[in-house]
């Protein structure tokens, strides 16, 4: 699709929360700590946040919706839409979001869907209900985004749930956006087994030896360098289409709120893009990848304070799983955003 402005359309509010669960990469055996230093060091990750086993990602992303509908004062009969973004899902069928408009007490003549997307998902989600509501049919609506998707095993990725309200209004600025997919990489993160490609067996749970030591076959894949190569090739250029499409200098962005993918990659396209660090607020120390979550979770957590009280001008990007990667500039005036929650 590339290219697209969504009008009528304006940004209302942002909530986050994350689990209390609280766990240090640095919490490992004695023998590989050395090593351990090393990785922290490259991936810019010192903590992450972990579900507790009853949490699912639903949980975190209710909680955040309820606080924000309750600081923005809306009803929840007044949400018109609900769009969840997701690649945990309660169940396999039916949606998460169909569960989530009972347990938000919304009304049931709304749609309620979800989409399955993970790291370039916040700007894919802003699109989907921005465009929905562009026409004036839907006046008020809510993108729920985020993932449980952290292992006490693996050092890189966090548990989030976010959500955000659009609401119609002819007098908001455009929305920009620009999306993009190439399913040729789907491969380079991949859970291989699951689906009805390759259903779940016995075996599959059993650890097989590989160049990287033992794994489950029911556990991610993810081949880092297929990952590095993609995302410092197509997002410097993307954000610069991204921003001669819309007319905006890329001096004029006050923010650029990247996924937070790893140290390496984030700092590789800041420098491509020759940005000062200021402007490229960054969650990964004491949060890690939180998959969509990561750039809503940065906003709420690095820039609040600027973003309850004045104008700004953003440019969101995400990256990663498909592969796909997807920007947004938007302009918020006293959005409403609570303080970060912990459920």
């Amino acid at each position: 699709m590339g290219y697209a402005a969504i009008r009528n359309v304006r940004y209302r509010g942002l909530a986050s929360c994350v689990p209390k669960n609280v766990v240090s990469n640095m919490d490992c055996a004695e023998q590989i700590k050395s090593e351990r230093q090393r990785l922290v060091r490259n991936i810019g990750i010192e903590k992450r946040r972990i579900c507790y086993p009853w949490q699912c990602f639903s949980d975190l992303a209710v909680a955040a919706a309820e606080k924000l509908l309750a600081d923005l004062n809306w009803a929840p009969e007044e949400v018109d839409a609900l769009v969840v973004v997701t690649q945990s899902p309660d169940y396999l069928i039916p949606a998460t979001a169909i569960i989530i408009q009972d347990r938000l007490k919304l009304k049931t003549s709304i749609p309620a869907f979800d989409i399955n997307l993970g790291c370039s998902g916040y700007p894919y989600g802003l699109y989907v209900l921005g465009s929905m509501m562009s026409s004036g049919h839907i006046k008020k609506g809510l993108v729920l985004i985020g993932d449980k998707c952290a292992s006490l095993k693996d050092p890189l990725f966090s548990d989030c749930g976010t959500a955000t309200a659009l609401e119609y209004d002819p007098d908001a600025p455009v929305m920009h956006f620009d999306l993009n997919s190439d399913g040729s990489g789907y491969r380079a993160i991949m859970l291989p087994v699951g689906g009805h490609r390759r259903p779940t067996k016995f075996h599959h749970f059993i650890p097989e030896q590989g160049e990287s030591g033992a794994r489950l076959p029911v556990d991610l894949v993810l081949d880092g360098t297929a990952v590095l190569n993609f995302s410092i090739t197509q997002v410097p250029p993307a954000v610069r289409r991204l921003c001669e499409a819309g007319a905006v200098a890329i001096g004029d962005v006050d923010y650029f709120v990247f996924h937070q993918a790893n140290r390496m990659i984030n700092e590789t396209i800041r420098k491509k893009l020759g940005l000062v660090a200021e402007k490229t607020p960054s969650t990964l120390a004491d949060f890690g990848n939180t998959s969509s979550a990561s750039i809503p979770l940065t906003m709420t957590h690095r820039i609040r304070g600027e973003l309850v009280t004045m104008p700004r001008r953003l440019l969101l990007c995400g990256f990663g799983i498909g592969l796909s990667w997807a920007g947004c500039i938007l302009e918020t005036e006293g959005i409403c955003m609570p303080e970060l929650l912990e459920v």
